[in-house]
């Protein structure tokens, strides 16, 4: 009876050490379970960048764990190969230095110390991602400073005041990056704008889509990255794609795409069953080769007023043929679609810029002429005057979104949100006017328009003065 009990007890504490460690190892797989993100150092990395990772990792963990599970950390590149500046580069950090005096750290001596910037710049980038950077540097959006300055009544108008457009505008679009005594200015930074002017001259933020420290192909080839700043009434490109077909599929299929596949090998059918914005307008496939300039494979200017060949768009002609790009874009259409589907849609492209053009924008703009010809409305402002925000908004608002609807496939914002929203803003900007033509009285003015104080003057940074 004794040798029974001893038995039982043994296998009972048996099966409790089993148990016990059974639990062990599920708490360290278990998906909620907090854990520690190693990195090892065993490769060549200099004694400056080992302080890097070593300080990081304890003042600021996000950014090394982050950072750790990247492709950048795989390849053995750390932060002084983005972050190290030259001693006499504007933007070198002087509070950082201050991180080499610390006694209560074994890396704050001055045997570590590097001059770094916060500000890392496609010039920077380009030093390994020198085609991407050529490539980034043609396109609309490293140049949007420009062209808003160009063209837009908000900054030249000064109908905004100068924070509005730092917590707005320049968010997407960028800002011009400055210090004073030593420090990034508040109104210019924190800045990923893909159009921002950098201190080294280049222009944009690579880490607008690819943001830090994880750097994710991934992440830039996923829809939401671009819905960042292509959304909203003015340009609902992240709208118009999830509530197109591509965009069905996408929410239906998303979760079992390829979305980390190698640069240049990202393949549709086999990686992804529906395009993303990245697939259609930046990513290979078939004879297209991959390219990071978003201005190529555009055979109209859909965000114009008047709708233009890109080549024709004054205030950034593309140095490209719309032809050849219509063909690169068909190309990569047909990866999934075939020749007439593909050739019909651009059909009904075509007809819908000529409506949009002949019906809406240049009877428009011939009547807001008239106006101003007879001094019945003000120019020196914009806005202020309602034929003018009506105007504005027939071709930045919804004139836009029947565009693009229609490029994108979005029935709903081809005609509800755009179509059907473009008649009667038409027809309250002609009733005004028309009447105003006929009476001779000027339209009304709202005098006290609010917040209109931004400055007009056009930065040198964007637009230098011709010699």
């Amino acid at each position: 009876m004794k040798r029974i009990f001893l038995v039982s007890l043994l296998i009972g504490g048996l099966a409790g050490l089993v148990g016990v460690l059974s639990l062990a190892a599920n708490a360290k797989t278990a998906p909620n379970q907090a854990k520690q993100k190693e990195f090892r150092i065993e490769r060549s990395i200099p004694k400056e960048g080992i302080a890097c990772i070593e300080c990081h990792k304890k003042e600021s963990p996000g950014i090394f764990a982050d950072w750790a599970h990247s492709r950048h950390a795989s390849a053995n590149i750390t932060c002084i190969d983005c972050h190290k500046a030259e001693e006499f580069d504007p933007d070198v950090s002087k509070d950082h230095y201050r991180q080499y005096e610390r006694a209560n750290q074994k890396y704050g001596t001055k045997e570590y110390k590097v001059p770094i910037s916060a500000v890392v710049t496609p010039k920077d980038c380009s030093r390994c991602h020198p085609d991407e950077a050529k490539q980034y540097a043609l396109s609309k959006h490293a140049n949007t400073l420009e062209i808003i300055w160009k063209v837009d009544p908000w900054l030249n108008k000064g109908m905004n005041s100068d924070n509005e457009r730092i917590t707005g505008c320049f968010h997407c679009h960028g800002t011009i990056i400055k210090l004073k005594d030593g420090k990034l200015t508040p109104d210019t930074w924190p800045s990923v704008g893909v159009g921002r002017i950098n201190p080294d001259g280049s222009k944009g933020s690579c880490s607008a889509c690819h943001t830090r420290h994880r750097f994710s192909v991934a992440e830039a080839r996923k829809p939401e990255a671009c819905g960042q700043c292509h959304l909203g009434p003015d340009h609902p490109q992240i709208e118009i794609y999830m509530e197109s077909k591509h965009g069905d599929l996408y929410t239906a299929w998303g979760d079992d795409y390829n979305w980390n596949a190698a640069p240049g090998t990202w393949t549709p059918g086999v990686d992804y069953r529906g395009p993303t914005c990245a697939s259609c307008h930046m990513s290979g496939a078939g004879p297209v080769l991959t390219t990071h300039d978003v201005t190529e494979r555009l055979s109209w200017e859909l965000q114009a007023p008047l709708t233009v060949r890109p080549e024709n768009f004054k205030p950034f002609p593309a140095k490209t043929n719309w032809k050849v790009e219509r063909e690169k874009m068909q190309a990569i259409c047909m990866q999934c679609h075939s020749r007439l589907w593909v050739e019909n849609h651009y059909i009904q492209l075509d007809k819908t810029v000529e409506e949009y053009n002949e019906n809406y924008f240049k009877p428009a703009k011939k009547i807001l002429g008239q106006l101003y010809a007879k001094g019945l409305m003000d120019k020196s402002k914009f806005f202020d005057e309602d034929p003018e925000l009506n105007f504005y908004e027939l071709w930045h608002h919804e004139g836009r979104r029947k565009r693009m609807g229609v490029a994108m496939a979005g029935p709903d914002y081809a005609w509800w949100h755009g179509a059907y929203d473009m008649k009667p803003k038409f027809n309250a900007l002609m009733k005004e006017a028309l009447e105003s033509l006929k009476t001779g009285k000027p339209v009304h003015k709202h005098i006290y328009y609010p917040n209109a104080i931004g400055n007009t003057t056009k930065p040198p940074e964007v637009l230098p003065k011709p010699k």
